[in-house]
């Protein structure tokens, strides 16, 4: 219905009251945001110098002197965090913040966090946020609303009265085909297999139900995360342990009957050979069971001769003949096939390509998998391809439904239902928009194709209804507390605090950001935060710290930090049980901690989230700069080392030697003067030096020095 157009009078309305701002509009993915430069290209009267896309392409530098030089900006909100963070730009100038595909706005994604500091910073704040399907459920929009600072909604279905005349019709045609019996045959091992898992489960009181009509993958993941909650809260009972292994292969098994039943043999026998090839490989119990049951052998084995067989699933072979009549009732037709999985995509376009007259491309996201993926200028490529008609089918999996415009889609097919409203409705927008659009959605019969076709139905019509019910009731959820005059007053000089730039991703880095603490992101080398000239401070999550004593690491970051730093801390954060989240012994952590605490004479303490990580930072690093002042720098003198460490490190810089190396030389020769006196023969006397190390240590003593 022309999102992007709307945003585009909204900034020209914006740039007219306040000609001197800047406009900002963000959007989830690179294509998205060449579009939306594209539309504003050919539709509003500026100078090209005066536009700028911002994304993980473009070098900081490159983006500070946009920022000064430009007056509309385009950009991906995540490497926008980095510039808000580290000053390079001034949201204080931005008239209007635009916020596409408004519905991901939800939970620890970048978008929150750019419109909150927006809404802190900016002289003529306005947000106006644009998304197709804002979701079914109301708290989820409710918080969209919240997280973006929205005081008014509109809502336009095709049959708003100010839109409909110009809304081109969709048909929605659904076709349902026959799984077949030698799918049904497999589909029954599988069943089984699922059916005495979930027995156990039951038997144990951990599931109430065991009918496989009443237990879905919701479920099992919310029973997956109780499982692991309960655990990290130190629950000791063995069940616990031995459900979650069983679970663990329940979704396995569930996930295979989906790809059995919705995409076809190529996709479900590569996943069950990868399951079978990695149990011989891991070291994790519940694939090694699974691999052994007898109902998942019987189906593997089956599987293997049907793959071998080349057998096609019903909806494959009526996702060719629907493409072969299309093109031969029109060469020029342009057809997008939605597919949730690559492997079956792949598959999809070699069975589409032997049609006469198809030339297919897949379309997927960047992340390589099995050597699918795309970078984002070969996606561009690739739309830009099938504009210009060098192909005409795209089998495109997720990355093709958000916001894409593809002005002459003629079909639409999903080659499978999908329970999402936001994405079937994300799918079905990629037709019928300069003219009337058809979709077709293909569903296996009696299986859970059926289910999500139903699911996505009622979800719709829910959100539609929610949206209603919220206009309606602007906006009692919010409430927003209102300013006081303290609010005016100026605040006392900002805490500095120097911040790995590796952290930058944490929500540590933006609750100290909200928390107006002028941040620095640098490369330190022995700590993740600088508080003071003094001060330095580790920060682990329960998980890191664990595994950071399973893999070596802890132990050389706490010397480093000891050795760098006066006053060295450590934060562990997170609520979990510290000797549950790893197979670990006990005493191996206590060990480490009695390490750290004792023997380096280091504080530790516990936090319960980044939010009071961030709170006790600030705190720390203010009474540290009440004492030592704020002006320091990550170039400070280190910790004045002690007579013997300097002896040490002076020792340790010799050719070989190293700090392990360097005491057995000063207990031997007692002074750094009788080592450098002493002769090769006495050197290679000493524990692990040997005659090459002290050839190369007589060299560096002994030799002139040359220019």
């Amino acid at each position: 219905m022309g999102k992007t157009n709307i945003f585009l009078m909204l900034a020209a309305h914006r740039l007219k009251q306040f000609p001197n701002s800047k406009i900002l509009f963000i959007g989830p993915t690179k294509p998205l945001i060449d579009q939306y430069l594209a539309v504003f290209r050919e539709h509003f009267d500026i100078e090209e110098n005066k536009l700028a896309v911002f994304t993980g392409m473009v070098k900081p530098s490159k983006r500070e002197e946009l920022w000064k030089n430009t007056r509309i900006i385009f950009s991906t909100p995540q490497g926008l965090e980095n510039d808000i963070i580290s000053k390079r730009i001034n949201l204080g100038e931005v008239s209007l913040l635009g916020v596409d595909e408004a519905h991901r706005a939800v939970g620890d994604y970048a978008y929150v966090f750019v419109a909150k500091q927006y809404n802190r910073l900016a002289k003529y704040s306005r947000i106006i946020a644009l998304t197709a399907s804002p979701g079914s459920d109301m708290e989820k929009i409710k918080e969209i609303c919240s997280n973006l600072y929205i005081e008014d909604i509109e809502v336009r279905t095709e049959e708003s009265p100010d839109v409909k005349p110009y809304v081109q019709e969709i048909d929605i045609e659904w076709i349902s085909v026959e799984l077949g019996k030698v799918f049904d045959d497999v589909r029954k091992y599988l069943r089984d297999c699922l059916r005495e898992r979930l027995q156990k489960l039951k038997d144990w009181g951990v599931l109430r139900r065991v009918d496989l009509r009443y237990v879905n993958k919701t479920d099992l993941l919310a029973l997956q995360a109780k499982l692991h909650g309960d655990i990290s809260r130190g629950g000791k009972n063995p069940v616990m342990w031995s459900s979650i292994s069983v679970l663990a292969e329940v979704m396995k098994v569930y996930h295979a009957i989906e790809l059995l039943e919705t995409q076809g043999i190529v996709a479900f026998f590569k996943y069950m050979d990868k399951l079978y090839n990695e149990s011989f490989k891991t070291k994790v119990k519940a694939l090694k069971n699974l691999v052994k049951d007898i109902n998942f052998r019987s189906a593997l084995i089956k599987t293997k001769k049907l793959y071998e067989e080349r057998v096609e699933h019903p909806k494959l072979i009526k996702l060719q003949e629907i493409v072969e009549n299309e093109i031969k009732a029109d060469k020029d037709v342009k057809i997008i096939v939605f597919n949730q999985y690559r492997d079956n995509a792949s598959d999809i376009k070699e069975k589409l390509k032997s049609i006469d007259g198809v030339r297919a491309e897949i379309f997927v996201g960047q992340s390589k998998k099995n050597g699918t993926g795309l970078s984002q200028k070969e996606q561009k490529k690739i739309l830009d391809e099938f504009r210009e008609g060098k192909f005409n089918v795209i089998i495109a999996t997720s990355i093709g439904e958000e916001g894409l415009d593809i002005p002459k889609v003629d079909l639409v097919i999903f080659y499978e239902p999908i329970p999402s409203a936001i994405r079937h409705i994300q799918r079905r927008g990629r037709t019928g928009r300069s003219e009337k659009g058809r979709v077709i959605i293909l569903m296996a019969k009696n299986t859970r194709d059926e289910g999500y076709r139903w699911s996505a139905h009622h979800k719709e019509k829910r959100m539609h209804r929610n949206l209603s019910t919220l206009k309606d009731k602007m906006f009692g959820f919010l409430n927003k507390p209102e300013k006081t005059l303290k609010s005016f007053v100026p605040g006392n000089e900002k805490i500095k605090i120097f911040a790995d730039y590796r952290e930058k991703s944490s929500g540590i880095i933006k609750q100290l950001v909200d928390l107006d603490v002028e941040l620095k992101l640098e490369k330190l080398e022995n700590a993740d935060y600088l508080l003071s000239s003094r001060c330095g401070v580790e920060v682990k999550t329960v998980e890191d710290f664990v595994n950071s004593i399973i893999d070596g690491r802890l132990l050389s970051q706490i010397k480093g930090l000891k050795q760098s730093f006066e006053r060295p801390l450590v934060i562990i954060e997170g609520e979990e049980d510290i000797y549950s989240v790893r197979k670990i012994h006990a005493n191996s952590i206590k060990g480490m901690l009695a390490t750290i605490a004792v023997s380096y004479g280091i504080p530790l303490i516990q936090t319960k989230n980044h939010v009071e990580t961030a709170s006790l930072l600030n705190m720390i690093a203010k009474r540290e700069q009440d004492e030592t002042g704020k002006d320091f720098n990550i170039h400070f003198d280190k910790k004045p080392l002690t007579l013997k460490e300097q002896q040490e490190y002076v020792v340790s810089s010799f050719p070989g030697v190293g700090a392990t190396l360097a005491k057995p030389l000063l207990r031997k020769f007692k002074t750094i003067k009788k080592i450098v006196n002493a002769k090769k023969g006495s050197l290679e006397k000493v524990e692990k030096i040997g005659p090459e190390k002290a050839k190369g240590i007589k060299e560096v003593v002994e030799k002139e020095y040359e220019e």
